[in-house]
């Protein structure tokens, strides 16, 4: 009895490797599945979701697929994908927007500037920024957190308190409402119409809040949080006027630019208070109403291509200019700098601070990182011509088109 006892546990604990190492195996072709889905449907973080795992129903043979993602594509890829290797898939993912938002999908950043990150947490990597009245989409929630898509179309995490929740009915009325646009480096928002009356919030350049009404010196208006205050005259301007004008020219970029000379440079910064290399590309164009993906990488798939196998001869004012690595057989190539040229093989970047160097070695302010120039791009000539290069007039979520 006591041999047949050992030998039956032998057996059940063979069996129980055996189904483990089954199970193994098929996690395993799942999880290659997933990669060349992931791949093909959600390529880079910044834009798309694609976060799923795979669990074994218990007693069953049928794995379920659970977890979130942007791309409405992903779950039949999954599903043929699999059962082509004989799996059997159930659905228990989340398409986002998530549903149990019930419609209230739209948002609207709520502080002077709003630090987004990869991960719900604080200590997770910083990712960009958005300003007060900047429309937003939100795609989900968990604790504290609220995923969002800006303008542009950049996908991280902000504290909720960041930013103002809105149905469909509130953010068209957001949409409708008379707004001004804060057009100086800082300002305050006060109680009352008075030099020392108590602040309600700061305020930076590029801040959009609703107008109530105006004094001789102030304008009475609303912040996204629902908070009325007053604002100088001087230090803001109507909202529908500037984004309608929004033709710059080079100068204009330039000139922009050139204001935040001496600023601190901070990674994932896209306002005046700190700016990483595309922060500052893309917050000076912001500021002249224009809207342009985030990273320097996006950056430079947008608009036109430039020639620069002559060096920066062919350069003109208000062309981006992109430093990196070189493709090789082994690797591709890598962007990680940006600047906006200048001329004269001048430009303007972020780098330590907002600073203005040259490409030329002969040059006192030569650009030690010169080799690395890899592209350039032109902009200004691409704007709503469909190369990703959108006006703020024109662009759907600002709401211009309908007023």
């Amino acid at each position: 009895m006591k041999k047949q006892f050992y030998y039956l546990v032998a057996i059940s604990a063979a069996l129980a490797v055996l189904a483990g190492c089954t199970k193994t195996r098929t996690l395993e072709k799942l999880s290659n599945i997933s990669d060349n889905v992931k791949t093909a449907f959600t390529p880079d973080r910044r834009d798309n979701v694609y976060e799923i795992v795979f669990v074994k129903l218990q007693g069953s043979k049928t794995y379920v697929m659970k977890g979130s993602t942007t791309e409405p594509g992903v779950v039949p890829a999954l599903v043929a994908a699999a059962a082509s290797q004989g799996i059997e898939l159930t659905d228990s993912i989340v398409l986002l927007p998530d549903p149990a938002l019930e419609g209230r999908i739209y948002g609207v950043t709520s502080l002077s500037v709003a630090n987004l990150r990869y991960e719900p947490r604080y200590s997770s990597e910083s990712a960009t920024q958005t300003l007060m009245g900047m429309p937003l989409r939100i795609l989900d929630k968990k604790g504290s957190w609220t995923r969002v898509r800006t303008p542009e179309g950049y996908i991280a995490w902000v504290s909720s308190s960041s930013l103002q929740e809105m149905d469909e009915q509130t953010y068209g009325q957001w949409m409708k409402a008379p707004k001004v646009i804060v057009n100086k480096h800082y300002t305050l928002f006060r109680e009352k119409p008075l030099p020392g009356a108590p602040v309600v919030s700061d305020g930076v350049w590029g801040n959009i809040v609703e107008l109530e009404g105006q004094t001789p010196l102030f304008y009475k208006v609303r912040l996204p949080d629902g908070k009325q205050a007053y604002l100088p005259r001087y230090d803001a301007e109507p909202f529908e006027a500037w984004a309608r004008s929004g033709n710059p020219l080079p100068e204009d970029i330039i000139a922009t630019a050139m204001q935040f000379v001496g600023f601190p440079y901070l990674w994932a910064g896209t306002s005046i208070k700190a700016m990483d290399c595309s922060g500052l590309v893309k917050t000076a164009f912001y500021l002249n109403g224009i809207v342009l993906l985030r990273d320097a990488s996006q950056q430079a798939r947008m608009g036109e291509q430039v020639d620069i196998s002559e060096g920066w001869q062919r350069l003109t004012m208000g062309d981006l200019i992109f430093f990196g690595r070189k493709a090789t057989e082994d690797r591709k190539e890598s962007i990680t700098h940006v600047g906006i040229y200048i001329g004269d093989g001048r430009f303007i970047h972020s780098a330590g601070r907002v600073r203005i160097n040259s490409l030329d070695p002969a040059s006192d302010i030569y650009y030690e990182g010169s080799d690395r120039l890899l592209r350039a791009a032109r902009i200004l000539n691409h704007i709503d011509d469909g190369t990703q290069v959108v006006s703020v007039r024109e662009h759907p979520w600002y709401g211009i088109k309908t007023q």
